[in-house]
């Protein structure tokens, strides 16, 4: 399987490549259009700040490349909120695929919501053998609301949508790669779809 990485600088990629190691498949980490357009599945990571990262997206084409995809797509953290419509997060336009706002969480909670926390209302093949209430790791500011594309829901002062999908397009706010056994199921999932 001819796997890649978008490589925006913008990501965890070292973590996300030795979890598809450890299932048996290279992630390639790649800006090329040409490798991603023939990839056969494709992980597009985001750790950091919204706004520099569609600034850099949008220097290197991939902005209109990663929409127009046809074969499937995982986007992980920052990677799925910029997928979304609009982020408040430097008061950034999206990519438009999930149609769906991406908002902060108040200061009644501590920001960023770091840690350990429940899936539910599981809705999608991305989720088999994953068990309601089972447990993925986020470290998160901002969060997507829910909208018809939510797949999976988790809850940190309110219930927002922890994973998304419309058509070929997947996206989790969690971190699978560092989410264990779980984490690597939904990995695996992806690769089977």
């Amino acid at each position: 399987m001819d796997l890649r990485i978008v490589n925006y600088g913008a990501g965890n990629i070292k973590s996300i490549q030795f979890a598809f190691q450890r299932l048996g498949y290279d992630a390639v980490l790649t800006s090329d259009s040409n490798e991603i357009l023939k990839a056969d599945k494709i992980i597009f990571p985001g750790v950091g700040e919204a706004s520099s990262a569609m600034r850099k997206l949008k220097e290197s084409g991939l902005d209109t490349l990663i929409p127009q995809l046809k074969q499937p797509v995982l986007g992980i953290c920052l990677g799925m909120q910029l997928m979304c419509n609009h982020t408040e997060e430097g008061d950034t336009q999206g990519l438009g695929i999930f149609h769906t706002t991406v908002k902060r969480f108040s200061n009644n909670v501590k920001v960023p919501q770091m840690g350990w926390n429940t899936v539910k209302n599981l809705k999608s093949d991305l989720f088999k053998n994953i068990s309601e209430g089972d447990y993925m790791y986020l470290v998160h500011s901002y969060y997507a609301e829910h909208c018809n594309e939510t797949i999976a829901i988790s809850d940190y002062e309110i219930e927002y949508a922890s994973a998304l999908e419309n058509e070929n397009f997947f996206g989790v706010q969690f971190h699978p790669e560092k989410s264990g056994k779980t984490g690597e199921q939904l990995l695996k999932n992806f690769l089977d779809l």
